[in-house]
């Protein structure tokens, strides 16, 4: 199983893309390209197909938040996006989580952490560094007067699975979650999926945004 996760990397910085291979490649994961623009970003995910890719922010011709747009909008299947930088607070990755991206890595992550992120955005399951994440849709929503890119009805959803998104949307993981509710963690994953396919989300990252935008949970 581990061989079959794919894995792009976008980096202009060629020691970031070396690293960050070696890594993953030790770990069983498979890295099938690599971009050192936007643009060739795109393509490359054209060509390969990957599960999850590695997207710098900030790169020459198209930048990461561009071609993550690119890369979500396109038909089919389409890969996570855990998108690089080297700020925890930057505005870009904010708009790079409501464009779709399902998570954000510092540069300097650790070899655990990297591959740890990569395994669980492609799972769908966790959010990885779910407090940071929180703070920086905290910043950052407030200060969004653009419509959420797809209306979401919460009213679809039950009083229960509305408590949990609003508790995920606080940064619980599942242990949390269960602990909070008195639940078994296999309950609180079948609400956290019940949630997702409800308001047509890819995975908890998503749903964090949409709990602040649609004013679930303010800052």
């Amino acid at each position: 199983m581990t061989g079959s996760l794919r894995v792009v990397v976008a980096d202009d910085q060629a020691l970031v893309r070396a690293g960050f291979r070696m890594i993953l490649t030790a770990d069983g994961i498979e890295v099938v390209g690599e971009a050192t623009t936007g643009t060739e970003a795109v393509g490359a995910v054209h060509r390969h197909r990957p599960d999850v890719v590695l997207m710098d922010i900030r790169m020459p011709e198209l930048d990461g938040l561009a071609a993550t747009r690119q890369i979500l909008s396109g038909a089919g299947p389409v890969p996570r996006v855990i998108m690089l930088t080297t700020f925890d607070l930057d505005h870009y990755v904010y708009a790079a989580l409501t464009a779709g991206a399902s998570g954000f890595l510092l540069k300097d992550v650790s070899p655990e952490q990297l591959v740890g992120a990569v395994r669980l955005v492609r799972s769908g399951d966790a959010l990885l560094a779910p407090a940071i994440t929180r703070r920086l849709v905290e910043r950052f929503a407030a200060h969004d007067s653009g419509p959420p890119p797809v209306h979401r009805d919460l009213t679809a959803l039950t009083p229960r699975e509305r408590e949990v998104l609003e508790l995920l949307a606080h940064g619980l993981s599942n242990a949390e979650l269960a602990g909070r509710l008195h639940l078994s963690e296999a309950t609180v994953k079948t609400h956290v999926a019940r949630i997702l396919a409800k308001l047509g989300l890819r995975d908890r990252v998503q749903a964090v945004v949409v709990a602040y935008r649609t004013g679930l949970v303010r800052p």
